[in-house]
């Protein structure tokens, strides 16, 4: 029986996260909406195409009038403008209008790529988002950030358009590589860090069972770690306040990601990100020295990176002042006051973000 969280947007229910071991119960959710003179378009990328996307057109296709499929490359790289223009073409040329719906199937490039189409397509029409990736599934299919990536900087162009629906089937867990499915861990993580001390202790407590990847401990983990963040945006779903809390580890995890051409994953920049964003609290006297260790340590066991190579500090630093996080040319840094509580910070200087860059740099020639 599929398990459901509401997500309310104004003071008014908004849309359901539905959590299931069972495409047949998305089947289920779709026939309750009554779309049957509708068409579908089935959004996802190359890897997640020869998984699912196939049985999906045919489960569902008793549910619309038609159902297509768009599929692009997979990887960071295709989430930009040509891509979004791809789709377009399609769905003009297929005759999509309005009350037509998109389905997202994949990860956060596939859910924020389909996103954002459906909120600039016809001036915006429906779209369901279905995220087979622990870090889809943890943090970019909720809240209503949709984007993509302008010229390697990453999601600079994007709007808030609210899904109708985010269907999560645990059983896609499974497929992911190792690596893919630690880098989602981050978002998790960083959940319990910064509103749910709690739950931090409970990952630390599972950490057999996460890594294992066992459904019972999964399913615990994706509800409360999606409660967290339904929580935060139901408060501010545009970001003008607190949901902005939602950012820690990413304005230099970003410049990170951008620095090594994404070769490292999203998550893993996250991670090392967050280990600055903690250094800095230290150094600021919000987070005792124990405590950052602690939050530094606890990356490795999920096969996490807590330091990175092949990067300028200089250049990282520099490529933070390009983050869209900006305010009045000021950077709105995310750091901790303790485990379970994040603030925003407007005070952090030029060489507090560069030492923390340095704290997670591993020189390779100094260490020959």
């Amino acid at each position: 029986m599929a398990q459901r969280l509401n997500v309310m947007y104004q003071k008014k229910p908004c849309y359901d996260i539905v959590f299931s071991t069972d495409w047949k119960e998305l089947a289920l959710e779709l026939e309750e909406m009554d779309l049957h003179s509708r068409k579908l378009c089935i959004c996802t990328d190359s890897t997640v195409d020869g998984l699912y996307a196939d049985a999906l057109k045919e489960l569902l296709a008793p549910c619309f009038s038609k159902v297509i499929k768009f599929v692009f490359p997979a990887g960071e790289e295709s989430k930009n403008l040509d891509t979004v223009r791809d789709a377009y073409r399609l769905l003009i040329k297929e005759k999509f209008d309005r009350k037509d719906i998109l389905l997202a199937l994949g990860g956060g490039v596939v859910g924020d790529l389909t996103g954002y189409v459906a909120a600039t397509y016809l001036r915006g029409i429906d779209f369901i988002q279905v995220p087979t990736t622990l870090l889809a599934q943890a943090d970019s299919s909720i809240g209503g950030k949709t984007g993509v990536d302008f010229e390697g900087y990453k999601n600079m162009v994007g709007a808030f358009k609210m899904p109708r629906l985010v269907f999560m089937n645990f059983e896609t867990l499974k497929t992911l590589d190792d690596r893919q499915y630690f880098s989602g861990f981050a978002e998790i993580m960083k959940h319990g860090l910064i509103k749910d001390a709690e739950f931090y202790e409970w990952l630390i407590e599972n950490m057999y069972e996460i890594c294992e990847r066992d459904l019972n401990t999964l399913s615990e983990m994706l509800m409360r770690s999606c409660m967290v963040k339904k929580l935060v945006v139901e408060k501010d779903p545009t970001e003008t306040g607190e949901r902005a809390i939602l950012n820690l580890g990413h304005t230099i995890g970003h410049a990170i990601e951008k620095a090594k051409n994404f070769a490292l994953y999203h998550g893993e920049c996250v991670a090392l990100g967050t280990v600055a964003a903690a250094y800095i609290s230290w150094k600021k006297e919000l987070l005792s020295m124990e405590e950052f260790y602690e939050i530094r340590d606890m990356f490795v066991p999920f096969y996490l990176p807590i330091s990175v190579e092949g990067i300028d500090p200089k250049a990282i630093l520099e490529l933070t002042k390009s983050d869209k996080k900006m305010d009045a040319g000021t950077v709105r840094f995310i750091l901790l006051k303790k485990i379970g509580k994040a603030v925003i910070d407007t005070t952090v200087t030029d060489e507090e973000i560069l030492a923390a860059i340095q704290e997670i740099y591993f020189d390779e020639e100094a260490n020959e």
